[in-house]
């Protein structure tokens, strides 16, 4: 077992030499922002409801989707868990910030964003960790069935599209099932929705952070064909090939 955890370290160290920190550095920021940005509700509709977080949550998706295509799921599950990590850590920071008492002024906005709830931090770390290596599998998966072709663009379209909305659709159905029909009844007063409401607004919201993804999903197609041209995490794929005995 002591081996084993060994192993993995170095193997999770010699990743994050390998994959370009621009992208590592983007997608915690997107993960962070996306936990801030959520407070702010952009739409509320019978059968939509948008928050801040659809502005950005499009660039955690495509840095997984990058990734996964380059390095493989277990290479993405691993940051993805790194972010989730880090965006714990600084939720921790902005609650002891805001339990601090001042006597400069009234902070009251500020500890209320930045103090959060402990049920919507729960809420949306489940669901971020388990749609994102839903996406990361599922994007690998369809991206094996373009056999002819694939590194293309309709294999790498296929394989964002498809991940991404299912990605999205979990990540909205299991956050609004764990807040606001777990936990917000008990605490908020009675307000809760139905499960129907979660489901439809999971899956509306779903395909409005789809345009977004399909928007700039270019943009990250590029970057994979930069990294394939240019050799990016040779080391780190050859040592997963040596370990698979490929």
């Amino acid at each position: 077992m002591k081996q084993r955890i060994m192993k993995e370290a170095a193997e999770f160290r010699l990743l994050l030499r390998s994959i370009p920190a621009t992208v590592v550095t983007l997608f915690v920021v997107s993960v962070i922002c996306m936990n801030l940005l959520a407070n702010k509700t952009l739409l509320q509709l019978d059968w939509i409801a948008l928050d801040g977080g659809v502005l950005i949550s499009w660039l955690s998706f495509m840095c997984m989707d990058v990734i996964t295509k380059h390095f493989g799921p277990k290479a993405s599950n691993s940051i993805t868990l790194l972010a989730a990590g880090i965006n714990l850590l600084t939720c921790l920071i902005f609650f002891a910030a805001s339990a601090i008492p001042s006597n400069a002024g009234d902070f009251g906005a500020f500890d209320s964003i930045f103090g959060g709830a402990w049920f919507i931090l729960l809420g949306s770390t489940v669901a971020f960790l388990a749609s994102g290596f839903i996406n990361n599998t599922l994007n690998w998966l369809v991206g094996q069935a373009f056999r002819r072709n694939p590194d293309g663009r309709a294999a790498y379209a296929a394989r964002t599209y498809i991940s991404t909305f299912v990605g999205q659709f979990l990540d909205n159905f299991i956050f609004s099932m764990i807040v606001f029909v777990g936990f917000a009844p008990l605490f908020w007063n009675g307000f809760h929705w139905t499960p129907l409401q979660c489901t439809t607004c999971a899956l509306t919201g779903a395909v409005a952070e789809l345009l977004m993804e399909i928007a700039f999903s270019p943009m990250g197609y590029r970057i994979s064909r930069r990294w394939q041209t240019e050799a990016v995490g040779k080391e780190y794929l050859d040592a997963i090939k040596e370990a698979e005995g490929v």
